[in-house]
């Protein structure tokens, strides 16, 4: 018989809940994107987190009528537990933790950055160990994964995540919120070649990311023009972009050389989280891969933002690893991977 796993997501503004069983058949995902941050040109946390609780009220029925199960057809409850913004990860996980108890069933606290890492799941076997950038609106991190369990943090950002530059970039030349789609979609009828944006730490021989002087530079190019038009407006998007797929494939072909001297076998290269639906980053670094003779993964469309699904089947692997589940797990918005413990 299939164990049912259900969960809930709230790290962020998306509110999300799922029931997975345990052949990744997903009986049932609602994800709603609050839409009430975009006067702000940004997440209000405070928002957030009221906006789940009452999103969550009205999903968690659907849900079970939308799998035709009953809550008590459930077999194990989680929740992410972190990193994200407080309010929000204990909204979810209280309500998580409340059907835990109300149903005496196990409760696993799941962390954002594992449920994303394993995402690709859904879409294809992965192969271990393998090389995954992890691209969000709050992480630009590179990852060597060397199994479920086991994650090696490479590097990250040490400013602005990747993200959160593109939101920033979008709001400097006159686009909404959130700005990542926005960019990339302006960016199709920009010319890539017309501005030479720096490239931060290009010369560093780490894995760390820096994307704040990108930034300051576009910043400068909008103050500098006596008027910002379309045309001006896709260059920019498309310069931009070129230098994030540039500074993208440059950490990533130096992380690849490291893994070979320390004698890993990498034939996955995996690209996961929000950035992960842009279609000119992901195209890239699949040529990329396919020069150095690596297969690249990815998750569905779907399940790149933040969504219950992928936090299901984290959950689903410690259940079946044997971590115990925990019902006294605090939320923390800054929950390390490393604190992922597998017996």
């Amino acid at each position: 018989m299939n164990t049912l796993v259900y969960s809930i997501e709230t790290s962020c503004d998306e509110t999300s809940v799922a029931i997975l069983n345990d052949k990744r058949k997903i009986l049932s995902h609602i994800t709603v994107n609050q839409k009430d941050h975009n006067k702000f040109g940004g997440v209000v946390p405070e928002i957030a987190s009221r906006a789940h609780l009452q999103i969550l009220q009205t999903i968690i029925p659907k849900s079970f009528e939308e799998a035709k199960l009953s809550i008590n057809d459930i077999d194990i409850f989680c929740a992410t537990c972190g990193p994200g913004l407080i309010g929000g990860l204990l909204v979810g996980s209280m309500i998580a933790k409340s059907m835990a108890i109300g149903t005496n069933k196990p409760f696993y606290p799941i962390n954002h950055l594992e449920g994303h890492l394993l995402s690709p799941e859904f879409s294809t076997t992965m192969n271990f160990p393998n090389l995954t950038l992890l691209l969000t609106g709050g992480h630009t991190q590179i990852y060597l994964v060397k199994s479920i369990g086991e994650y090696k943090l490479l590097g990250e950002t040490v400013d602005d995540a990747i993200g959160e530059s593109f939101d920033k970039v979008g709001k400097l030349i006159g686009l909404g919120y959130p700005g990542g789609p926005l960019v990339e979609k302006l960016a199709k009828n920009g010319n890539f070649e017309a501005y030479d944006l720096p490239h931060p730490l290009e010369f560093e021989k780490n894995f760390n990311f820096s994307f704040s002087g990108i930034k300051t530079a576009v910043s400068l190019l909008v103050k500098n023009q006596i008027k910002l038009n379309k045309k001006i407006k896709s260059n920019i998007a498309a310069s931009f972009q070129k230098k994030i797929i540039e500074i993208l494939i440059k950490k990533t072909e130096l992380a690849l050389e490291y893994l070979r001297k320390q004698k890993y076998d990498i034939k996955d290269m995996a690209i996961v989280g929000g950035v992960a639906a842009n279609k000119s980053i992901k195209e890239s670094l699949k040529k990329f891969s396919q020069i150095n003779n690596h297969r690249l993964i990815f998750p569905p469309l779907e399940l790149c933002g933040d969504n219950a699904a992928m936090i299901a089947w984290a959950c689903l692997q410690h259940h079946k690893m044997g971590i115990k589940p925990d019902l006294e797990f605090k939320p923390n918005p800054r929950l390390s991977i490393k604190k992922i413990k597998f017996s």
